[in-house]
This record gives C-alpha cells, sequence and structure tokens, in this order.
C-alpha cells in the first residue's frame, strides 16, 4: 500500500490478537490554502514574537502559559507539557459494543481504515468483521496516538473496517438548550402528508461524487484567470441578477409544497420503483384549512 500507516498495532478481542494498520481515510486537498503577500514587493509576510513594551524577543524566552485569572497564568515550559503525554500503546482492546444507532452523529470525529496488517492476521481480522455485520454492533475502546488518548468505535466498512475518533462528554454541547423553545406540537396532517410525498419523489441512493463545493472551484477558475491575465490586474464578477429579491409576504406552505411535487425532473430514478404516499385531495382554497383546537 502506498500510503503510510497513522498507526500499526493490534485489536484485542478477549484472548484474540489481531494485528493491524490504520490509515486516515480522509484528505483535505480540496482546500485552497492563502498566504499573505506585501503588495509593493511581491514578498511574503512574516511574523515576529513580540512582547508589548519590549518588542521582538528570542522564541527560547517563550513558555506555554495556561490563564487561571484575568491576567494570571500558570507557565509550563515544554518539556513538562511533554511528560504528561501519553504513550502510543500498541494495543486497542475492544472493552464493549453497542447498537451502531445508540452513537449520536456528534460524537464521531474523524475516520480511519482498518486493514489486516499481514496475511496471518486476515482470518482473525474477516471472523471480527463478519461478527460485526451479523450482530449489527459497534466495538468501544481507548487508543492512546501521538501523546493523547482518544476514545474509538470500530465498525465493518466494505471488505475492511472503518475505525472512528469520538469526542469525549464535555466536548459536545447538550442539544436541549438550543431546542428548547420548538414548540412540541403535531404538524398539520396535509402538510405532513405532502412533504412525505416530496421526500419520497427526490429519495435516491447516496453518491458523493455529486456533490462539489462550489465555494472552492470558484475560486479555483478565479485564481486560473488571474493568473493567465498579465501583470497582477484586479477581476471583478458580474454581481447575480437573476434571482428576485425575497419579499416580504410569507409563502404558504401548502401552496409551496405542492408547487414542489408538480415541478418536473425532480424525481429521481430510484423513487419511481417506491410508489409515492397518495396525497390529499386538494380543499377549495390553497390555503389548508385550520385545524380544530381542542
Amino acid at each position: 500500500m502506498a500510503a503510510r500507516a497513522y498507526w500499526q498495532g493490534q485489536i484485542r478481542l478477549a484472548l484474540v490478537s489481531i494485528p493491524v494498520e490504520i490509515y486516515s481515510a480522509t484528505k483535505s486537498g480540496a482546500q485552497v490554502a492563502f498566504h499573505q503577500v506585501h503588495e509593493p514587493s511581491g514578498k511574503r509576510i512574516k511574523y515576529e514574537k513580540v512582547v508589548p513594551g519590549i518588542g521582538a524577543i528570542d522564541t527560547d524566552e517563550i513558555m506555554k502559559g495556561f490563564e487561571v485569572d484575568k491576567g494570571e497564568y500558570v507557565l509550563l515550559d515544554q518539556d513538562e507539557i511533554d511528560a504528561v503525554k501519553l504513550e502510543s500503546k500498541k494495543t486497542l482492546e475492544l472493552t464493549q459494543f453497542v447498537d451502531a444507532h445508540e452513537i449520536d452523529v456528534l460524537y464521531y470525529e474523524k475516520p480511519y481504515f482498518v486493514v489486516p496488517a499481514d496475511d496471518l492476521a486476515e482470518e482473525a481480522f474477516v471472523v471480527l468483521r463478519e461478527a460485526l455485520k451479523r450482530t449489527k454492533k459497534v466495538g468501544l475502546g481507548q487508543l492512546a496516538m501521538r501523546g493523547r488518548e482518544y476514545v474509538v468505535s470500530l465498525k465493518p466498512c466494505g471488505r475492511g473496517m472503518v475505525l472512528e475518533t469520538l469526542r469525549y462528554a464535555d466536548e459536545v454541547h447538550k442539544a436541549q438548550g438550543y431546542f428548547r423553545d420548538i414548540p412540541d406540537t403535531a404538524p398539520d396532517a396535509d402538510l405532513l402528508d405532502l412533504a412525505e410525498s416530496l421526500i419520497e419523489k427526490k429519495s435516491a441512493k447516496f453518491d458523493p461524487a455529486t456533490f462539489h463545493d462550489r465555494y472552492v472551484d470558484a475560486l479555483k477558475g478565479l485564481i486560473a484567470r488571474k493568473q493567465k491575465q498579465k501583470g497582477n490586474r484586479k477581476i471583478i464578477e458580474d454581481s447575480d441578477s437573476g434571482g428576485a429579491a425575497r419579499g416580504s409576504n410569507v409563502v404558504d406552505l401548502m401552496a409551496a409544497l405542492k408547487k414542489s411535487l408538480e415541478k418536473p425532473g425532480g424525481a429521481a430514478k430510484s423513487a419511481s420503483q417506491t410508489p409515492a404516499k397518495k396525497a390529499p385531495a386538494k380543499k377549495s382554497a390553497a390555503k389548508a384549512p385550520a385545524r380544530k383546537r381542542a
């Protein structure tokens, strides 16, 4: 395998140890990075470490400081910090198994591909993968990598497995604080039927290749056009005048949902295989009648 393994070790399940390698499953190549440049000279801008009232200082005079009160710091040098770092262990022990749906998506952080380290590890690797598939469980454990300890999950993925680092409980905000003001009321039945029909009409298998980062594409296009120009002239893009300004009138939800269903070309191929729920009969007016309140 051409890529370099992010971690090498073994997965332990009771008395069974499986040598594995993990590789990062994501990449950041799509991002566009910029440097700050001094326009008159065309040279990159550098930064100096300065202290107010003193000026530039040497890097060996810098310590890490944790602010315990306003303007009051506990100072630590790098050796003290390094001494706290956990040694990267070569074993991931699976200590618990849970149903996949029990882990909230907010806790998932970064995925890694897991593969057997050699031919001798393949049989045990496949047995663990298939056991997770049959039981529909996710394995949990803790793993020390590069100085810190992570909670990780292990699940099947095709012919391999995926290990995902998880956030700790104190790294995730409680949703109740954000959702408490949303009323706990049942939606209008007719509106709900229309919304379900629209969802079924637009349902299809997930294909990530159909989505593109339009902002990154536009930036790359701008850079390419600037590169072709002589000198370093500015490019002023035409503003988008195609969309009308949003009016102040409230759009009727029932009419909007019906219009979405009637719009041609919106249905996905796979949706035609599943008959959509029959939409409710049209009322005498475009607006849905108000529900009777108890």
